[in-house]
This record gives structure tokens, C-alpha cells and sequence, in this order.
């Protein structure tokens, strides 16, 4: 007996003088090791897992010169505070991006214009989901500071803006940018007209991005502004209702743009036209997402336009919409037109199907090889007819797949092998067994990272079916939990429910909903990890369901620290921060009302 326990001992000393020299090999490494190990990682990454180990790496990441690339996602108000004191604070000048994507944020790091001026060294900027308010506010400090590195700005706006004009002047006043990316709504269809004084041509910016509706006749004038332009993409090209016309720029030559993508929301082929006339000479790829008109299907109205007056351009790259209204032949006899030597000279090749999920159906017709697309729009209807020249497309660069259609038909079942992002728009009735096991034959579900489900009828237990296959899913949207009250307990019972709860890895959960309490209650015992929720709540029980969020002794709700309630009045601002005062529910947080939803930070 002794000696077995004098082996185990002897078992333990040795086990223990390891680990010691394997920390000792560690510590050992020259700093330089370390700088470039942390290339790899992002800054806060880098923090939590180093700077309090011990005094040395304390000293290497406090005292270091190597540059910066911050990400400051959704993370806790405590974590944050320690970060922007021990990291941001003392780094200012050796940030070379800095990404801001929680809406109270901003305005702590970029408190006034010296607090800015101290960033020399900052070449990206990105802020998702800040206030036109704040956002002003900055752009203003960058304008009067002049950071000298600065190229690169991304923004997400999070409430609605009144104005198009304030938004681009602030913008193309930034003498160092090019690039800039930015997403908006509008409070209105109306607005009025911008950028149409000749001192705004001047703007560096070389590759822009609006991801926002945007009014067609602006369009002019937004081109003659930008002389240095290489790409321009716009997600939503819009009627201009209630445009107020004004005067109207002279088209200038735009030499360098080689690359436009656009999507046109009732926007005639003759207006688009008129465009690509004046300024479309030098582009070299052209990407278009188009629907209702069919003159965008004909091919020689197409031809004459490239040939006379796009003469560089090397990928036509279309995707056209149009409902079905007559005898599907004569869309047949249009798409024909793209059979001519001219696009197969070209290798420009085409397919078309149909969506018959609505009334009256669509016809889609696109593009195929060697577009790099990421998204693919898979209808369960599947009997494509092709243009004789089609290729089929490269279904390895599909990261994205969308579900549609109600009925499984016809359907011939590829494998998308790099899928990692789901959007569900239709859950279609499955005769024989769940629509999750037709998804396991078509993509790897344990890749997912980002799901989307905008139907109303996807049963809750499919849901948790799904959810089991897919462990490593981070973010869930859902229209709607569609679940009998009866039936709350029995499933939160099953085998499927226990395992998923135990086993998920979702974080961040968005409900778009009126959710009850006890819905709450079944979200909070399924995602035992959730960080971000953003939710609707039914008024009645809005002050049950926060306290029930918020209270510390509510240990399954121990990672939370964002909380989202939207479509609520303005008074739920005041009441809630009465609740949280009167209960001692949380010591520090934040609290703000922006487009009638309410955020809350702890």
C-alpha cells in the first residue's frame, strides 16, 4: 500500500515538474515569437488571453510597437471598460483599424476631436449600428482633424435618416477617403436633391458602397461628383417619388470606373440606359439585379448598348425577375435571343427557371459560369430550362443558400460543400420525413454559423431538430416561435430539447415577435449561452419578462448582457430604469432609446 502511494506521489511530482518546464519553454520564447503569434489574433483576443497572465506579457502587449486591428463586437460593459483603459486609452496612435459595432461604444472612444487626433495611425474605421446623431458628430472631428492615414470608413446606421444630402456632404468632405461603404434607411420615399454644387466634385473616394434605397435621379449627380471612382455598387435603386429636380450636373468622363453593380427596384431599361451612355465607356464588369420589366430580356436591345458603348466590357452579369403575366412562350422566345454568336463569342451563358411559390409565379432568368456568386436561391420546384449554351455553376463558392417555395417537386438535390449561412424564406411540406433531413443531404449543417428562418409555419420542433444538427451555429433570426401552449412543457421535456440546450453554441438570437413570458422562459432554458437578444414583448408582461432577464440570482441568463426590446414607446425607457433602481437588478449599464426600440447594456 505504501508504495503504490509513494508511486502515486512520485506520478504527480513528475506530472507537476512538466507542466513547470513546458510553462518555463513558454516563458522562454523571445518576444518576437509572440508578435508574430499575435498577427494571428484579434486585439481583445489578445488581451483576455494574455495581459493578466503575469508581469512579462503585461509588459510585451503594454509596451509593444507593433501596430493595432481592434474588433470590438458585443461584449459586456465591465469587459469593455477594462479593454478601453489597459489596451485602447495608451494605443490610440498605434491602431491601424479600429471596428465599433455596439451603438453606445462610439461616442466612449471618440470622445472629442483631440481624443480622435490621437488616432494618427488609423487607416480603417468601421461602425456598425450608430445614431445619425453620433455619427455627425464624428465625421465633423475627422474633418477638422484630418487623419492623414485614414482611407477606409464603413458605417451602419442605426435609426432613420431624414436627409441624403447632410449624410454625403459629411462624407465627401474626408479629403483621405477611399473607400467607403455605408447602410442607411430613409424615414420617407421624399428627398430632396444633393450634390448639386459643382465644389463637391472634388471627392477622393475611389470604391463606394451604399447599401440603403437610393433615388434614381440622384444617380447623375452622384457620378459627376466622384471623378476618381473605380467601383460603385448600390443595393437598391429606387423611383425617385417625390424628388425635387434640381440642377442637373454635366456627365464627366470617368475613366477609372471598371466596375458597377446595381440593383434597380422599378427602374425602366431606357432610364438605365441614358446612364450607361454617359458614363458606363470604361467599365469593364457590370452586375445587375433586375425584375417586373421584360426589355431587360431582350438580347439585341443588350448587344447594341455593349457594343457602341461599353466596348471593355469583359462580365455581363445579370439576374432578372419578371412575373409571369402571359403565356410563358413568349418569354421563351425572348430568352432565346441570348442564344446569337455575339454571347457565345463571349462565353456568356444563361439559364432560367420558374417560382411557382406565388399566385401568378416568376420567371427568373441569370447569369451562370464564371460568376464567383456567394448566395444561391434554391427553389424545391426544380425543372430549370435551359439556353443551349448554359454552364453550370460553381457550387463550391456558394456560402450562402436561400430556401423558397412551399412544395418539394421535381427536385434533383445538389451538395453545397462551403455553405455557412441559412436563410429559410418558405418551409416547404415534406411528404416523407422533416425538411432537416433533406437539408443534411444538400450542405454540411454542422458548418452553419448563421441562420435565418422568415417563414411563419416552421415548427418549433423542427426547429430543435435542426438546431441538433448544427452545434456550431453563433447567430439565429426567427420570425416566429410557432408552438402550442399546451405543448411547452412536454417538449422542453424530450431528448432532442435537453440535447440542443446542452450542447448550442448560439449567442446572439434575434426574435422578430411579441414574445410572452413564457415563450421567454422556454428561449432562456434552450440557449443557456445567449449574449445578445433582441426581441418584441408583450406590454402586458414587460415588467415580468425584464426582471426575469435581469435578476442575478437567475443563474441561466449568467452570459446576457445585451438586451434589445423593440417596437416599444418611449416611456418603457423611464420604466425601466425606475425597475432596475427600485430591484438593485444591475449596479453599471447603459440604456438608450433609438427608433422605438430600447437598448440595454450591462
Amino acid at each position: 500500500m505504501e508504495r503504490m502511494k509513494r508511486q502515486e506521489t512520485d506520478a504527480m511530482d513528475q506530472n507537476s515538474n512538466n507542466i513547470k518546464r513546458r510553462k518555463s519553454l513558454l516563458e522562454d520564447l523571445p518576444h518576437e515569437i509572440f508578435y508574430d503569434i499575435f498577427e494571428y489574433f484579434d486585439m481583445y483576443h489578445i488581451y483576455k488571453g494574455f495581459f493578466n497572465l503575469n508581469k512579462r506579457f503585461r509588459n510585451l502587449i503594454t509596451y509593444s510597437n507593433f501596430f493595432h486591428k481592434i474588433n470590438i463586437s458585443i461584449m459586456s460593459k465591465n469587459d469593455f471598460e477594462g479593454f478601453h483603459v489597459d489596451i485602447i486609452i495608451p494605443n490610440r496612435h498605434r491602431i491601424i483599424s479600429l471596428r465599433l459595432s455596439n451603438p453606445f461604444i462610439p461616442q466612449i472612444v471618440f470622445s472629442s476631436s483631440r481624443v480622435i487626433s490621437q488616432f494618427i495611425h488609423l487607416e480603417q474605421l468601421v461602425l456598425n449600428n450608430i445614431e445619425m446623431k453620433y455619427l455627425r458628430k464624428i465625421l465633423d472631428y475627422l474633418t477638422h482633424t484630418i487623419l492623414q492615414k485614414l482611407h477606409s470608413l464603413n458605417i451602419s446606421i442605426d435609426d432613420s435618416i431624414e436627409s441624403l444630402d447632410i449624410l454625403f456632404t459629411d462624407l465627401f468632405n474626408l479629403s483621405t477617403l477611399k473607400y467607403c461603404e455605408f447602410k442607411y434607411e430613409t424615414k420617407t420615399y421624399d428627398v430632396s436633391s444633393f450634390l448639386h454644387v459643382t465644389k463637391y466634385n472634388s471627392s477622393s473616394i475611389e470604391y463606394l458602397i451604399i447599401n440603403g434605397r437610393f433615388p434614381f435621379k440622384l444617380l447623375n449627380n452622384l457620378l459627376c461628383c466622384l471623378p476618381k471612382l473605380h467601383y460603385l455598387s448600390i443595393n437598391s435603386l429606387v423611383d425617385s417619388y417625390g424628388y425635387i429636380e434640381r440642377h442637373i450636373l454635366s456627365s464627366i468622363l470617368l475613366n477609372d470606373l471598371k466596375c458597377v453593380s446595381f440593383k434597380l427596384d422599378n427602374i425602366r431599361f431606357f432610364e438605365v440606359e441614358t446612364i450607361f451612355k454617359d458614363f458606363f465607356h470604361s467599365i469593364q464588369i457590370l452586375r445587375l439585379t433586375t425584375s417586373e420589366y421584360d426589355d431587360y430580356l431582350n438580347a439585341e436591345q443588350w448587344e447594341k448598348l455593349i457594343v457602341s458603348y461599353m466596348p471593355c466590357l469583359r462580365i455581363f452579369d445579370i439576374n432578372h425577375t419578371n412575373p409571369v403575366r402571359c403565356d410563358t412562350s413568349r418569354y421563351h422566345a425572348l430568352i432565346n435571343g441570348f442564344d446569337s454568336l455575339f454571347w457565345i463569342e463571349r462565353k456568356w451563358f444563361f439559364t432560367y427557371q420558374y417560382d411557382w411559390s406565388k399566385p401568378y409565379g416568376d420567371l427568373l432568368f441569370y447569369s451562370t459560369n464564371p460568376y464567383r456568386r456567394k448566395d444561391y436561391k434554391f427553389l424545391w420546384e426544380r425543372n430549370p430550362k435551359e439556353c443551349s449554351q448554359v454552364q453550370e455553376s460553381n457550387l463550391n463558392l456558394i456560402q450562402h443558400i436561400l430556401i423558397y417555395s412551399y412544395e418539394i417537386k421535381n427536385v434533383y438535390l445538389n451538395y453545397f460543400p462551403n455553405i455557412t449561412q441559412m436563410t429559410i424564406k418558405c418551409c416547404p411540406r415534406t411528404p416523407n420525413g422533416s425538411i432537416t433531413t433533406i437539408l443534411d443531404y444538400m450542405i454540411p449543417l454542422k458548418q452553419l454559423k448563421k441562420l435565418t428562418i422568415q417563414c411563419h409555419d416552421f415548427s418549433f420542433e423542427e426547429l430543435i431538430k435542426l438546431l441538433s444538427f448544427a452545434p456550431n451555429l453563433n447567430t439565429l433570426k426567427l420570425k416566429l416561435i410557432s408552438v402550442n401552449e399546451n405543448d411547452l412543457k412536454l417538449i422542453q421535456q424530450t431528448e432532442n430539447f435537453q440535447y440542443v440546450s446542452k450542447t448550442n453554441q448560439i449567442k446572439h438570437l434575434d426574435l422578430f415577435q411579441l414574445c410572452e413570458f413564457n415563450q421567454i422562459e422556454l428561449i432562456i432554458n434552450l440557449f443557456s449561452q445567449l449574449e445578445y437578444l433582441k426581441t418584441g414583448i408583450n406590454y402586458k408582461e414587460i415588467r415580468q419578462i425584464k426582471r426575469y432577464l435581469l435578476s442575478k440570482i437567475n443563474n441561466k441568463t449568467r452570459h446576457l448582457f445585451f438586451l434589445c426590446v423593440s417596437g416599444v414607446p418611449k416611456i418603457c425607457l423611464k420604466e425601466l430604469n425606475v425597475l432596475i433602481k427600485s430591484e438593485n437588478l444591475l449596479n453599471d449599464y447603459c440604456i438608450r432609446f433609438i427608433n422605438r426600440d430600447l437598448y440595454l447594456w450591462w
